[in-house]
């Protein structure tokens, strides 16, 4: 998990991950009624999920029973091809503000996740609450 939160500290002085850290206005995007086309959009990217792994499974299962495993190697990345595309093609008709606003909602999760607060992350109590079966250092072994 350390070189997560290192990564994540490299990152977060970055100009887009500080403003989705520290406003909250892009959250509005979602007050609004969504058009027919916005629908569209979210349907398509769910649409993608659907057709990604999932068909490459079992696109592997058909090729594995029938004994062709041409299926899996020519159907299998043409469909996971095909997922990117759907998936692009939702996020055309989603529109940027859906999704830079989606951007910066999944990188705030991230971050909060990676990089608690600075009071927190470096204090004792709360390193010593935050789990039982914790391995403590050698140094707070002393404290206890």
């Amino acid at each position: 998990m350390r070189i997560f939160q290192w990564i994540a500290k490299c990152f977060a002085d970055q100009p887009f991950v500080r403003s989705a850290r520290e406003d909250r206005e892009y959250l509005s995007a979602f007050k609004k009624r969504p058009t027919a086309t916005v629908i569209f959009g979210i349907f398509l990217i769910l649409f993608s999920y659907v057709i990604g792994w999932p068909v490459v499974g079992a696109l592997g299962l058909l090729s594995f029973y029938t004994g062709k495993p041409l299926i899996l190697m020519i159907g299998g990345p043409l469909t996971y091809g095909l997922s990117h595309l759907v998936f692009l093609a939702g996020l055309y008709f989603a529109g940027k503000p859906y999704a830079i606003a989606l951007a910066k909602w999944a990188i705030r999760v991230a971050f909060e996740k990676m990089l608690p607060a600075q009071a927190e992350s470096t204090s004792r109590d709360y390193q010593k609450h935050v789990s039982p079966t914790l391995p403590l250092r050698r140094d707070e072994r002393n404290d206890l």
